[in-house]
């Protein structure tokens, strides 16, 4: 199994990208490199079961109507005025259950800075479609599946405090991780990137989440949700410890 993992960011020099190589002997990362296209991620995905990309898929759907009724001059809907309707506005579905599962809350596509790089997502599932690439934001079907590195490793136990701001603090969580997954290889160029660029780190985990997809070793998404997700994405949260991704 080959697993690729990509760190969208809204330009391609702080876009990371890692590939994952799956043996019964254990697993190596053969691929990490920073400053991706999205022709680049589409050939480094080549081959690969899964691919998780950091970054929402979609929009709120309240958030997308509720757009669409302002160009048209009509007023928000009574149900998405004030602050709990905001909140609505603000947040997918799947930020709610990842909220409730991990503690933590994604940032904001509607509101945060996510928005431009969720363009550029728009633009690379496009490019995968274009490849000939079933693209389902749910990630029910097809091999595309949107991942949250920081609350998976929350999930999973691995200590990374600190590591998207200080650049001791990555080395450390650089060590938390490999020696939470002893059986990942990387050399020691790979390495040194990892304890240099949180980008490059997501990116690693990215892939990690990506096997655990593959294996159904992740929270499914509800029925009841499921035509939403299709629209506003889902974010594949691990059911299982790190440990189980172990191809040994």
């Amino acid at each position: 199994m080959i697993t690729t993992g990509v760190d969208l960011a809204a330009q391609p020099a702080r876009t990371a990208v890692a590939v994952v190589d799956w043996r019964a002997e254990g697993a190596r990362l053969t691929t990490l490199r920073l400053d991706n296209t999205d022709d680049d991620i589409v050939r480094l995905a080549a081959g690969a079961t899964r691919i998780g990309v950091d970054c929402a898929f979609g929009w709120p759907d309240e958030f997308v109507a509720y757009v669409a009724a302002n160009a048209r001059g009509e007023g928000p809907h009574t149900d998405l005025r004030g602050i709990a309707g905001r909140r609505r506005l603000a947040y997918r579905a799947t930020d709610r259950v990842a909220h409730r599962i991990t503690g933590r809350l994604p940032l904001s596509v509607s509101t945060d800075r996510l928005g431009l790089t969720a363009m550029r997502c728009a633009d690379l599932l496009a490019t995968f479609a274009d490849a000939g690439d079933d693209v389902d934001r749910s990630g029910a079907t097809g091999r595309l599946v949107e991942v949250y590195p920081a609350a998976s490793l929350r999930l999973w136990g691995v200590d990374v405090s600190g590591y998207k701001t200080d650049a001791a603090a990555r080395q450390t969580a650089t060590a938390n991780l490999l020696t939470a997954a002893p059986w990942l290889t990387v050399s020691p160029d790979q390495r040194a990137l990892m304890s240099t660029s949180d980008d490059a780190i997501d990116a690693v985990v990215a892939a990690l989440i990506a096997r655990a997809h593959a294996l159904r070793a992740t929270h499914p998404v509800p029925p009841a949700e499921l035509d939403r997700a299709r629209r506003e994405g889902w974010i594949a949260l691990p059911a299982t410890p790190l440990a189980d991704l172990d191809p040994t």
